[in-house]
């Protein structure tokens, strides 16, 4: 056989295994194929392709610009460069690859709608439409252009509009496991739980190892509490962790895990492949010492929400004569009470949520901001990218996200000796702020209405203890279900109150409740309310019951706040010794137990002796506002200390450092 036979072979075999998705074989055949006719262009071509999906970046390079030489108006090429680019988020470069590939091929349908992606990426949203539209004029039959302008169309919250680009992609391509993923996606936006399980199952059938999809199938039953093969699905997805692949997104992980050094590997996996530290915008010049350090707050929670309603009092607070305060808001412009107070208290609030992730990183580094606080991390509608373009010297994960990112361009977490004690520290990538109570902040502002709520009207027996739980529901694992119900059996005509999310959670853990001998009628569920009413219902409960791993968080000091007790389980992640962070601030670690049995033994006790309870809810309330945890001035303060140590160790050219205050 000769060398171009031969040649011929190894590239069609490497087509197949291509479409197989075999990436690594298809890369071997290429290869034997380049070196049997290294002038072949479309051998270059195509294993510049298997490389770019392998994430071999620097060799797909190599092999596109090898086919320049050879074909210099290849617009293949020019179209993998491109895809290049965009994979490690160096996006202007790759719509300047992509123009080049439109313009040697004005009709080129694949050029246009990546470059669409990438103006996605931008927030470019009305010509990331046009290129779009312009593929599909040029292919309308192509699947990935509907869908691709699905994602634009949901970031503009169009979902009507979204799911039928959703749909006509998957009417052209059946088998298009993204598009099925995508349609989840919006469909979970929109609380209809049980569709997006449908689509995520099946994205999962057509392409098991896609990215993120079986983490995310697994939150959304989570949310309905379908336990359905949890055990299979949780020993699977720990695996899949440890083999670096990736199929959770981190938070997901935080409510179905304690242990913190997974937690990690998986915020290590997830910014690795979807956040990686970015160069475009070069070092970040040293700054100079400045009268007022300058402190930026970057979240999409500026209203009505829990970071809101945890941090409002905070920004009032900060000393202004040592501080200047900018606030970054990327989410819903709601013209909310909570709103108005927090643009009040910051010195700068910058409406930014139209601004590229680069942008906004340009825009901190153009006000010199020394210290940038990410309160989102890993939560919904994070904008991470913005830190891996470093828009301050000094970077702090806070409040929003309770693990480590796993990113080497977050410098700090703040966090206080119960959540991180000094042999966790290996499990954060970032250096550890320790505070001396709890690392959480506060609101002594919070109003808690005058409305008294009766028994009746909340759908409680005229007697019997009440035990709450006002978590999130994805928080309720089966093992923390098992044990409520122990607890329910041993307390005589008591009931359980649990948040009602969505109705599928009310008909799943009554059918959990009638399983393990427990009359459904005890279980008894509360709508969500305004919040000040929300935190007046609390003192129709007895005692609040935490979950675990994932404990109660602004759960947890809305129920102290309010008057109730909260008893918890303290594990090893940071999520699991939240609320053992917060009793501990305010004086009551009688309330923290270690193990399932103690925890069941004491929600007995305390339901069966009143004499305990009534002395442990008057200590409460005698802590209330004498403790640290509701002391916001003293917590200001105290964090205030971690941000000038931080900018001292900056000014003196010193690397992070842990940190304790106090």
């Amino acid at each position: 056989m000769s060398n171009f036979q031969l040649a011929k072979e190894f590239f069609l075999n490497g087509c197949i295994f291509f479409e197989q998705e075999n990436f690594s074989e298809a890369e071997c055949k290429f290869i034997q194929s380049h070196e049997l006719m290294p002038d072949r262009v479309s051998t270059l071509i195509n294993l510049s392709a298997t490389q770019l999906k392998l994430q071999k970046y620097s060799e797909a390079k190599a092999a596109a610009e090898k086919a320049l030489l050879i074909e210099g108006d290849n617009s293949e090429a020019y179209l993998n460069l491109g895809l290049i680019e965009k994979e490690l988020n160096r996006f202007e470069s790759a719509i300047n690859f992509f123009d080049k590939a439109i313009n040697l091929k004005p009709d080129y349908a694949e050029a246009w709608s990546n470059k669409g992606n990438v103006l996605n990426e931008l927030k470019r949203y009305d010509e990331a439409i046009a290129h779009y539209d312009q593929a599909l004029s040029l292919k309308p039959d192509y699947a990935e252009a509907w869908s691709n302008k699905g994602n634009v169309l949901n970031e503009l919250k169009r979902y009507d509009e979204v799911i039928a680009h959703y749909d006509q992609a998957l009417s052209l391509k059946p088998d298009y496991a993204e598009a099925w993923s995508n349609k989840g996606n919006v469909l979970n936006e929109l609380k209809r739980y049980n569709e997006a399980i449908v689509h995520y199952d099946k994205a999962l059938s057509l392409k098991p190892d896609i990215d993120w999809v079986r983490g995310d199938l697994v939150h959304t039953k989570m949310k309905i509490c379908s336990w359905s093969s949890l055990a299979d699905s949780l020993e699977f997805i720990s695996k899949k962790v440890g083999a670096n692949e990736k199929v959770s997104q981190p938070f997901a992980l935080l409510a179905l895990s304690d242990d913190p050094l997974a937690h990690k590997k998986s915020s290590e996996l997830y910014i690795q492949s979807e956040h990686p530290q970015n160069l475009t915008l070069g070092p970040i010049p040293k700054y100079a010492r400045n009268e007022k350090i300058r402190i930026g707050y970057f979240s999409g929670d500026f209203h009505n929400h829990a970071t809101g309603y945890l941090m409002a009092e905070l920004f009032e607070l900060h000393d202004k004569s040592q501080f200047e305060i900018v606030g970054f808001s990327f989410g819903p412009k709601i013209r909310d009470e909570m709103r108005q107070r927090l643009e009040n208290s910051f010195d700068d609030f910058i409406e930014v949520g139209n601004k590229s992730d680069i942008e906004i990183a340009q825009l901190s580094r153009r006000l010199n901001i020394d210290i940038a606080i990410d309160l989102k991390g890993f939560t919904q509608d994070s904008r991470t990218r913005i830190f891996s373009y470093r828009p301050a010297p000094i970077q702090v994960n806070y409040l929003g996200y309770p693990s480590t990112m796993g990113a080497d361009y977050i410098d700090y977490i703040i966090a206080d000796q119960t959540l991180i004690p000094m042999l966790s520290e290996h499990s954060y990538s970032e250096k550890v702020v320790l505070l001396p109570h709890s690392y959480q902040s506060n609101d002594r502002k919070r109003v808690i209405a005058k409305r008294q709520f009766i028994r009746k009207e909340l759908g409680f027996p005229d007697q019997g203890f009440i035990f709450c739980c006002f978590n999130n529901n994805y928080k309720i694992m089966p093992a923390t279900f098992d044990g409520w119900m122990r607890i329910l059996q041993a307390v005589e005509g008591s009931v359980l109150w649990l948040l009602q999310d969505n109705f599928w959670v009310v008909e799943n853990l009554k059918k959990e409740a009638q399983n393990r001998g427990v009359d459904a009628e005890r279980l008894v569920f509360a709508n969500r309310l305004p919040p000040a009413e929300h935190l007046a219902r609390h003192n129709q409960a007895d005692l609040f019951l935490d979950t675990f791993p994932y404990n109660a968080h602004t759960t947890a000091s809305d129920a102290l706040w309010a008057g109730l007790p909260v008893l918890t389980m303290m594990g090893q992640s940071f999520a699991s010794r939240v609320a053992a962070s917060l009793l501990n601030a305010i004086d009551l670690p009688e309330l923290i137990t270690n193990t399932q049995e103690q925890y069941e033994a004491l929600a007995i006790e305390l339901a069966r002796n009143p004499q305990k309870l009534t002395d442990i809810k008057l200590k409460l309330a005698n802590n209330r506002l004498t403790t640290p945890l509701f002391d916001t001035p003293l917590f200001t303060k105290n964090l205030e200390a971690a941000y000038i140590k931080m900018y001292e160790r900056y000014q003196a050219d010193l690397q992070p450092e842990h940190i304790s205050i106090g």
